[in-house]
């Protein structure tokens, strides 16, 4: 897997995370705003934190958790300079906990394959009938 193809999907997750960011006053209006913001909140860091595990290969998840986590508290940073957005330590905490369901959805995944790093999904699904098959030699 060439630089690109590993390191585009955190930047692309990371671009999304400072756009919404610098929006001012997200505000919806719902009565039940704040819950939908700190489930986006864990949803989009435990993204961020497989994008970078994916990035690293799956073998080094406390790298991923790192910059996954300092990059949640720069975006608090960001957001206390936006108009009508203000920087939460709470709400870095609400990321910490996206990262960690990741690192345990992962970790289960892990387990489940006999220990082997690797992401939580299948490396390449294919139906019962298309297993491949030996090449023939010319």
């Amino acid at each position: 897997m060439g630089p690109i193809s590993r390191f585009a999907p955190p930047l692309a997750v990371m671009a999304l995370i400072f756009y919404l960011s610098a929006q001012p006053g997200l505000d919806s209006g719902l009565s039940f705003d704040l819950v939908l913001r700190k489930l986006a909140h864990i949803a989009i860091f435990a993204a961020l934190w497989l994008a970078v595990a994916r990035a690293l290969e799956w073998r080094r998840p406390i790298v991923a958790s790192a910059v996954a986590l300092a990059y949640a508290a720069g975006d608090e940073i960001h957001q206390s300079f936006v108009t009508d957005r203000h920087g939460a330590p709470l709400d870095v905490a609400v990321d910490a906990l996206g990262i960690g369901l990741a690192v345990l959805a992962w970790a289960h995944m892990a387990r489940r394959r006999g220990g082997r790093p690797g992401p939580p999904w299948p490396r390449r699904w294919r139906p019962r009938g298309l297993r491949p098959t030996a090449s023939r030699a010319r």
